[in-house]
């Protein structure tokens, strides 16, 4: 058991290495922007577009600090405006296909995806399902009532103190990196090396099958599901090196989960801003199964057309 231990601390460490160096330099980078005319400017920028999905051009500010950021920076953003319910709603199932992107999207390359079709997918989830809402629901204009009044913070001033806040919020984000994944390491093969691993790819199967994906792409699903796409690339890149996760069902698995990851923390944390969030859930999981299993079957169709086009080929 302790040999088992020391084998999942050193993945552990080497996973967290290895996300780090990529966390690290992005987040940095992204904290002093926020500081600097390019946000502002992003954000002028795609205001005029907030109203082909109803919105106001001041929504721009918190899409803008929750795509570049995280969804915290975001719904930080959008207390400080006075919002529709329907355009807080609207924010929220935007913001929850399409967060923290840099870092996420960065993430994807360590698991083998393109970062391109990660930010594709996510971007188009959240326009398309922003245009829907806006076109179908026709309430919701009463102003929002939030929860929650956001503590204001002093903002740093001056190159120094912009600098040191990147660093800190950078370091703050590797310790909890290291927090998650290296005791996830650990859990990982203790399930591996008393067979647990294969009990719970065998529960889960059938969902897998539902989405085209093999069942030994579960603990993927599972990790991504429960503390989302940063965090649960450790598992990722583990289970692709020891569990034996092809290409195809590792890509299928990342299209699931740019829909649909970390669905618990992600859903909660919109509680205060006084919206349903059930709806929120069912929209990000219905989403993420119908697209998952479409490409599922339109890859397996292409792939069964060029195995009988090189059968004829060779024939």
């Amino acid at each position: 058991m302790k040999a088992t231990f020391i084998r999942g601390l050193k993945q552990g460490l080497h996973v967290a290495w290895t996300l780090s160096k990529v966390i690290f330099p992005i987040t940095v980078i992204v904290t002093i922007l926020q500081y600097t005319p390019i946000l502002p400017w992003l954000i002028e920028a795609i205001s005029p577009v907030m109203g082909i999905f109803g919105l106001s051009g001041e929504v721009a500010v918190p899409l803008v600090l929750g795509n570049s950021l995280n969804l915290y920076a975001g719904i930080a953003a959008i207390v400080s405006f006075e919002f529709t319910v329907k355009e807080v709603f609207i924010m929220a199932v935007m913001l929850s296909f399409s967060h923290n992107l840099f870092v996420e999207s960065t993430v994807a390359l360590k698991v083998g995806v393109r970062w391109p079709i990660v930010i594709g997918v996510r971007v188009a989830l959240a326009c398309i399902s922003a245009l829907l809402i806006h076109l179908i629901w026709s309430g919701g204009e009463e102003v929002a009532q939030y929860g929650f009044i956001q503590s204001t913070q002093a903002s740093p001033s001056g190159v120094v103190e912009i600098g040191i806040e990147g660093v800190r919020t950078a370091t703050s984000s590797i310790f909890q990196l290291g927090a998650i994944v290296i005791p996830l390491m650990v859990i990982m093969q203790y399930f591996r090396e008393l067979g647990w691993m294969t009990k719970i790819s065998s529960l889960l199967s059938p969902f897998t099958r539902l989405l085209g994906i093999k069942s030994n792409a579960s603990m993927t699903l599972v990790a991504g599901l429960s503390i989302g796409l940063a965090f649960g690339a450790g598992v990722m890149v583990q289970a692709v090196r020891e569990d034996g996760v092809a290409k195809k069902d590792m890509y299928l698995s990342f299209i699931f989960l740019v829909a649909c990851h970390a669905v618990i923390e992600d859903t909660l944390i919109f509680i205060p801003l006084g919206i349903p969030v059930w709806p929120l859930l069912i929209i990000r999981l219905t989403t993420a199964i119908i697209l998952t299993a479409t490409i599922a079957f339109l890859w397996n169709k292409a792939e069964i057309k060029q195995r009988r086009e090189q059968i004829n080929y060779g024939n």
